[in-house]
């Protein structure tokens, strides 16, 4: 299909390949990535802690899920709310909230010696993570050139998945500092929380949010940082036109008949996301490989492992999503990944742990997850949402996906004692197996286009 005649009524932007200030765009697309990498700290930085606090709090398999997952109800408000505050208050001023709140929780959950202090600590860094996890894609996107928007968001999966592996080294090398290691642990995250705090000072509001509250001539500034100043001015003029003189968009807008199809996919990607099992390998990857004999330390060390695929996986994505395209990754990712299930789950069934056969089936799910779904699901929710609507679409489409995560991480222990690993694992690559089908008849390619661009090739030219 030739999406370049689908746009007859929107200003053309020119996309640049060499926009104004390189430097700028990378400094502050970083920046707000930096949220990824406390999201992907903070809730990879359980895994590590789930044996001790599981001795230390007495844990069965259903207050280990809660505890493990209760993070994830504070990512499901922290998303829901995130899209008005952002709206209101700006997107550099949410994120900068979210830093403070990564602080507490840690110190919080490091000092906590009873279960519902841990508890209350985990739920109000979900309330960060869930914040962040939608305005720091929702930053780039809106401040990147649409040449670079692809890998600039998916840079944000990239800190993402550094967090985690930061998490999983901070876990190995804090597991041998005594019978209070797993304090340490969430501790350690208030570090990069103040890092990430300080830079947030640093760095200016989106173009976008600026017109929306009437001021222009910042935006036009910023554009001309970004885009240079030929194009600026003719970005300006289609970011305008895209709002249609509103200021304000309702909850009820997002359902009318003419968002409703483009949220139910922004959703039904962002729920794909979680139900295909991701967190709950890389939540409980240690008690995995404990289960396969391995001692803790060989079972954290092999972890760390998946966590340096994850990484290397989500270059590749920043290397390939602007040029391959969004759904061409998400339909491969898709297939890999329950490939992947089903033979981790076949060695679980027949227990058949030699020759690293399980290990490298991980290490292929977490590879595909990372430089497809992992990766690619930030950048289409971030660029797919028209500009009216962008804040409370992604609020309603981030909170899909952290409740599918609690499904997930609150199940899987509970699954594994009822069900068994096998057919835990062989449940998630069904899904895997849906979000494919789902994926090859509704998601719409996206690269090359601006965001005004995208909003016509959903919503075409109708307007509630």
């Amino acid at each position: 299909m030739n999406t370049a005649s689908t746009f007859p009524t929107t200003p053309k932007v020119t996309v640049q390949t060499k926009p104004g200030n390189n430097s700028f765009i990378i400094k502050v697309s970083s920046v707000a990535a930096l949220g990824g990498l406390l999201f992907g700290f903070d809730t990879a930085i359980i895994s590590g802690a789930i044996p001790y606090i599981t001795a230390y709090f007495k844990l069965d398999e259903y207050t280990l899920g809660w505890a493990v997952s209760v993070i994830l109800i504070g990512c499901a408000i922290g998303a829901l709310a995130a899209g008005a505050l952002a709206d209101r208050y700006g997107r550099r001023t949410v994120l900068i909230t979210c830093a403070i709140l990564f602080a507490v929780s840690g110190i919080g959950a490091g000092l906590s010696h009873q279960l519902y202090l841990l508890v209350l600590s985990r739920l109000i860094g979900g309330l960060g993570v869930g914040a962040a996890a939608m305005v720091s894609p929702m930053y780039i996107a809106e401040i990147a050139p649409a040449a670079w928007r692809g890998r600039l968001v998916a840079c944000y999966q990239l800190a993402i998945v550094f967090g985690i592996l930061l998490a999983y080294f901070s876990n190995y090398l804090l597991d041998a500092t005594g019978p209070d290691n797993w304090r340490w642990m969430f501790a350690s995250q208030a570090a990069p929380s103040l890092l990430f705090w300080l830079l947030l000072l640093t760095v200016p509001e989106t173009p976008r949010w600026l017109i929306k509250q009437g001021r222009k001539k910042e935006a036009l500034t910023i554009l001309t940082r970004t885009s240079g100043a030929a194009a600026a001015a003719t970005e300006i003029a289609a970011i305008e036109n895209s709002f249609h003189q509103e200021t304000h968009a309702p909850l009820k807008l997002i359902f009318t008949k003419t968002y409703r199809p483009v949220l139910f996919i922004g959703i039904l990607v962002a729920v794909f996301q979680q139900v295909t099992g991701i967190n709950a390998i890389l939540y409980y990857a240690p008690v995995i490989f404990k289960e396969m004999g391995m001692d803790t330390s060989s079972s954290m060390l092999q972890t760390i492992g998946i966590g340096v695929v994850n990484v290397i996986s989500t270059f590749i994505a920043i290397g390939l999503v602007d040029k391959v395209g969004r759904k061409k990754f998400l339909l491969a990712g898709s297939c890999i990944m329950g490939i992947s299930l089903i033979v981790v789950a076949s060695c679980f069934q027949y227990k058949y742990f030699d020759n690293y056969i399980v290990l490298i089936g991980m290490l292929a799910y977490v590879g595909a997850f990372g430089c497809t779904l992992g990766a690619v699901t930030w950048v289409y929710l971030s660029e797919i949402f028209p500009n009216r609507i962008r804040g409370l679409a992604m609020s309603v489409a981030t909170l899909a996906l952290w409740l599918a995560d609690f499904i997930i991480a609150g199940s899987f222990p509970v699954m594994t004692k009822h069900l068994g690993t096998p057919l835990t694992l062989f449940c998630y690559a069904a899904l895997c197996a849906i979000a494919f089908f789902y994926m090859l008849l509704k998601v719409k390619e996206t690269k090359g286009h601006s965001l005004e661009e995208i909003e016509h090739l959903f919503i075409g030219s109708s307007k509630s």
